[in-house]
């Protein structure tokens, strides 16, 4: 309908140029443009001479180069183009510098919206459990850390690059370069439980998940997973939950087989929050794991982010899905620090933007501006 209207718009603002005054035969000047003029020889008064009898202006001259910017008409330039001194006549292009980049799921959650109120996630601890942090990034500020992959120590080395590309999600510095993290001035922490090759195993994950409870860690992030339930990835997961922490992950990315539940641990467990993806259309991806413990969706498809060597990239995944829940977890509570783990989860999954059959996509996509609305209204009366 909308591009019905305007295509009537057109047409009728079209017909009322055929049937309105007539023009006289005086047209507007043209207005000269800056070009760059190339001389084969050097520069000389005479060249000088030419181009203002042409009706051009010179604005300089090259110092080290028989090269010449002037403002120039058309015709101008097209008797410059005949002169045999001349190689060549260009126009002075624009440039603009390659500042930061706001990757689609920052705005699509309303992140921006709650950062430009002056909330960008300061004070919180986020843990990423992965395959480590390049701290060296241009991008990144990593507070602290611990490794616990055999053979690997440093943490804050990421030869994978899966850790740096959900660290940037996050928590993507806000200055000129580089991309946007939701939650820009939280404090990355790095817990290295997957090798380089992207492998880890279900002790390294406890062991990271009680490193976070020591360190007093308010929400771990965890874009990993396996297919296999444990007893001690589940008590270490319950554990942590009961010392406070918010714990995410990603729901995996096994698809939809029918009915069939492709959730993998520890998303899989009651005290994690499970995350799925869509895509810019909000559509799940196909890849995106379902079940009956999904709980929230997230932008998980083409999400551009840091990688190490201060490059960057886009990745598709759940993994790419659950660090904008815990960049979001972040920023609610940067509002109001006296919420509980289970107070932010319940503002997560209560806010959310209802997608379609909640074996497919949970609760629905997030919302952190609503989330944090419903935080001031809700918690506010309570207390």
């Amino acid at each position: 309908m909308k591009r019905f209207v305007i295509a009537i718009l057109s047409f009728t603002f079209i017909l009322s140029l055929s049937i309105g005054p007539i023009a006289t035969s005086a047209q507007p000047s043209e207005k000269p443009q800056d070009y760059l003029i190339g001389f084969k020889t050097g520069v000389d008064k005479q060249e000088v001479s030419n181009i203002k009898q042409l009706g051009g202006k010179v604005k300089h001259q090259f110092k080290y180069m028989n090269v010449v910017q002037a403002k120039l008409s058309s015709k101008a330039v097209e008797a410059l183009q005949k002169n045999p001194n001349v190689a060549y006549v260009e126009e002075d292009a624009s440039v603009q510098a390659y500042g930061q980049t706001t990757p689609w799921g920052i705005p699509a959650i309303n992140a921006d919206d709650v950062q430009a109120s002056g909330n960008s996630g300061s004070g919180i601890k986020v843990a990423v459990l992965d395959s480590g942090i390049s701290a060296s990034h241009e991008d990144l500020q990593v507070a602290g850390g611990a490794s616990f992959v055999d053979g690997e120590p440093d943490p804050f080395n990421d030869e994978n690059g899966h850790g740096t590309h959900v660290a940037g999600t996050i928590a993507g510095v806000n200055n000129s370069l580089g991309v946007l993290g939701v939650a820009p001035s939280a404090d990355l922490y790095a817990v290295k439980v997957l090798s380089s090759s992207g492998s880890g195993s279900y002790s390294g994950i406890a062991k990271g998940v009680e490193w976070a409870i020591d360190n007093n860690i308010d929400v771990v992030n965890m874009s990993l997973g396996g297919s296999r339930g444990s007893t001690t990835l589940q008590q270490a997961m319950d554990n942590a939950y009961q010392q406070g922490v918010l714990l995410i992950a990603a729901a995996g990315n096994e698809g939809s087989k029918g009915k069939k539940n492709t959730i993998g641990y520890p998303a899989k467990y009651t005290s994690v929050v499970a995350v799925g993806a869509v895509d810019e259309s909000l559509n799940r991806a196909s890849f995106s794991s379902v079940g009956e413990e999904l709980e929230v969706m997230a932008p998980g498809a083409d999400i551009y982010s840091t990688l190490p060597g201060n490059t960057y990239g886009s990745y598709n995944g759940t993994s790419m899905a659950s660090p904008h829940v815990a960049g979001a977890a972040a920023l609610i509570l940067a509002e109001d620090s006296s919420l509980t783990n289970q107070e932010v989860r319940s503002l997560l999954n209560s806010t959310t933007t209802p997608l379609g059959d909640a074996f497919y996509y949970g609760n629905g996509f997030i919302n952190v501006q609503e989330a944090i609305n419903a935080a001031t209204t809700t918690f506010a009366v309570a207390q």
